[in-house]
């Protein structure tokens, strides 16, 4: 029985460190509390299901779930601020962390019948910034937006919610700005350093005092983020089906949540605990 329960455990401590209510709602009915919101918004994710499909789901295996309209209501509630605590308590302070970002199509279409109706490819509308912690293999933090925006727009907001030591990242991240944020919150940066921005004099300028400092072995640790972000997109689907931007931020935030809630379960980049 303890393995039945195992993930009913897990959202209730959970739930038990975030502080939240039992119910969700105050002056609405007190039918299902919001522990059963949660834990069927779970289900659906790790089942790739819809709303209405989650809910027949539980109904067969015998669990409380609210209805279909009550969990796209659940899901448009619950704000960016509440997934950001769950993922700083699913993954806890980070020392190294990796930064990236990555795109998810609104649809999932054919490409057969794309090709033969002389459709167009879909346009990657929304756009995944995450910050990885390279040794808990864990995701930190993380921004969605469902508007094109360069990669650095959320550099800035990634260090602040994670507070790392050291932080790496690619060539996009390369801006002086940045260096001097880092420098000011005391953080090691491992960036290359683009060749056709270089600064007028090399004496100056924090990037290139950081580039005589890079260390290519610790650079490395970014690969990471690239694996874990092709495994989120394997796991769970390269595309998202809600249509609104609160539900879309809800369900990309649910897959980096389950990500860090069942990482063991599974074995993430094939590698064994150590």
């Amino acid at each position: 029985m303890g393995k039945e329960t195992r993930l009913v455990n897990k959202i209730k401590c959970l739930l038990r460190k975030l502080g939240c209510p039992r119910w969700l709602h105050h002056f609405g009915p007190k039918k299902y509390e919001f522990l059963e919101h949660l834990q069927a918004l779970i289900i659906k994710t790790i089942g790739r299901l819809s709303y209405r499909r989650t809910k027949q789901f539980c109904d067969l295996v015998g669990t409380r779930c609210p209805t279909k309209s009550s969990l796209q209501r659940t899901a448009k509630k619950l704000n960016s601020e509440f997934w950001l605590r769950i993922l700083n308590i699913t993954c806890g302070n980070s020392y190294l962390i990796a930064i990236d970002s990555t795109g998810l199509t609104r649809t999932n279409p054919s490409y057969h019948y794309l090709k033969r109706i002389d459709g167009k490819l879909p346009r990657i509308s929304v756009k995944l910034s995450t910050a990885f912690d390279t040794r808990k293999k864990k995701f930190c933090s993380a921004k969605i937006r469902v508007l094109p925006a360069h990669d650095i727009r959320d550099a800035k907001f990634l260090l602040k919610t994670s507070s790392p030591k050291i932080v790496v990242a690619d060539k996009g991240y390369d801006a002086e700005w940045l260096h001097v944020f880092c420098k000011q919150h005391s953080i090691k940066v491992h960036i290359p350093i683009r060749k056709w921005s270089k600064p007028k004099h090399r004496n100056f300028g924090l990037r290139m005092k950081a580039a005589k400092k890079f260390r290519l072995r610790t650079y490395h640790r970014r690969e990471l983020i690239e694996s874990s972000n092709s495994a989120i997109k394997r796991k769970f689907g390269a595309s998202v089906s809600s249509k609104t931007v609160r539900t879309i931020r809800t369900e990309v935030y649910l897959r980096l949540v389950c990500h860090n809630l069942f990482y063991w379960l599974f074995r993430l980049l094939g590698q064994s605990p150590d």
